[in-house]
Formats: C-alpha cells, structure tokens, sequence
C-alpha cells in the first residue's frame, strides 16, 4: 500500500513512517522540513501544506491508496493563535487531495476535541473542547466528515490520548523533567496529579496508527490508545523511576487544569477489532 505521510517529520510522524516501512509499506514522507530523523526508505517530499497550489495535489504525492495526515503546528500549545489560524489550510490541503482523486484520508485526532468528560470515550461521545486545540480539531473533523461523505471519500479519524516516548523530542511534562533534571533542580513544580489519562509509548501508538490506515474494513472514528487509565501522579512518578532521576515532585505548586476531567480514557473496541482482524 503506497501512503502518504504529512507531518512526517514531526515526533509522531517519524515513528509512523518507519513502522510503516518495516510493514511493507511504500512511504511518501511529507513535512515543510525534511532531515535525517525520517527513514531513509521513504521517499520525501519537502513541502508546506499551507501554501497555495496548482495542478492536482494527488498526482502530485504520486496518487498515494490513503493520506495519513499527521502534521500540526504547536500540539502541545493548546491555545496558541496557530491552532484556529491553520484551521482552513488543513482543510484545503485536504479536500484538495480529495478532488484530485484521494478515496481515503486518515487523520490524526485528539482526546481535547471531546473536552470535559468522565469515563470512557467512544465515537458517539459528544464533543464540547474548551481549549483552542481541541476546537480546531472537532472542527476539522466535523468538516471532513461532512465534505468525505459528499464526496465518496472513506474518513478515518485517529484519537489519540497522552502521548509519552522519546521524550527529547516532544513538549510533554516528560521533556520538561529530564530538562529540569539537568539543570540540577531538586523539585519539579507540579499539580496534584490526579488526574487520570490513558497514556501510550509512541512507538505502540505508531504501530496503532499503522495498522489503522492500512486496511478500511473499520472506519470513522478511532481510538488509538491503550483503554487503560492512570493517574498523572503515578506515570510520572514511574517515569522519574524507569530513569533513574534524582529529581522530586512539588505537588500542588500548581492548580489543576479546570478543562481536564478527573478520568478519561479511550474505548478500544475498533482499535482490537483492527488488530485481532490483522
């Protein structure tokens, strides 16, 4: 199956790429920067999604089976002015690859579209995001859901949780610790760490995502995440642990996000029906 990968680049997106190398997977990499950090199999593209184009975008990509689109500026921002500023270029670029001859785009979504919840998430959980991120996302959703099935594109939209691994990479609390850490801080301004999450390593998410978008029996929207809740506390505490790091936490220093229920964590119904079925 010949995919193409925009954000390829990215934290996530090199991961995916070499797992869907190591599938057997023709890769067309796509990101505004190419470098080494992507697999050297792929075949890249450098270029920037949000710029005007001509011709058709699809032939252009080399006619790619399905689009996995990953790239987005300023993830872990949750309300930077690029979130709702980007909004329409992710959706031109996309129905653009549409109306060139694109039959299945999968995109990567986010647990922040559905906003404050209590429990476990499915695709008929409603959505009330309350941060800038979690609105661009639902709304790109909500448009490409409605533009795919005007235009008999199969959609597929990947959610994503809490996202942990090669943590020099990301802009996580994980990154921020081991940055802590070298500094020589003894204590790490924390919240109460309560809150439950469904945390994933990426390369696990890579290989959900993965297998995801290489087959189309189970469509719509779907959770790549473990289906298992812990508390913030208790993952980071693991991690200063599986690390070795001498630093501590300081909880309470800060206040709880008010837009970050208690417990939520993904329902992994599709996502098991797409590995049993691999």
């Amino acid at each position: 199956m010949k995919v193409l990968v925009t954000g390829a680049n990215g934290y996530i997106g090199c991961h995916v790429v070499k797992e869907l190398l190591n599938e057997g997977n023709e890769v067309v990499a796509c990101d505004i920067r190419i470098d080494d950090s992507i697999d050297s199999r792929a075949e890249k593209i450098e270029y920037n999604i949000f710029n005007s184009f001509d011709g058709n975008l699809f032939e252009k990509f080399g006619n790619p089976d399905v689009c996995l689109h990953l790239a987005w500026r300023n993830g872990f921002v949750h309300n930077a002015e690029t979130q709702m500023g980007d909004l329409s270029g992710h959706y031109n670029f996309l129905t653009a690859l549409i109306k060139g001859g694109l039959k299945r785009v999968a995109v990567m979504g986010s647990m922040h579209e559905v906003g404050y919840w209590e429990g476990a998430i499915d695709e008929n959980t409603p959505c009330n995001p309350s941060s800038m991120y979690g609105i661009a996302k639902n709304a790109l959703r909500q448009s490409l859901m409605l533009y795919c099935k005007q235009n008999e594109c199969v959609l597929q939209w990947l959610r994503c949780y809490y996202i942990l691994g090669d943590d020099r990479r990301n802009n996580s609390i994980f990154c921020k610790i081991l940055e802590a850490e070298e500094r020589g801080q003894d204590l790490f301004p924390f919240t109460s760490g309560k809150n439950k999450y469904d945390f994933i390593e990426v390369d696990k998410l890579a290989v959900l995502l993965s297998k995801a978008v290489t087959q189309d029996k189970v469509n719509g929207i779907i959770n790549c995440c473990t289906g298992i809740p812990v508390s913030l506390a208790d993952r980071v505490e693991q991690f200063i642990k599986d690390n070795n790091l001498k630093i501590r936490l300081d909880y309470g220093k800060f206040p709880d996000r008010p837009y970050d229920s208690p417990c939520e964590y993904g329902d992994v119904t599709k996502i098991t029906q797409i590995l049993n079925h691999k």
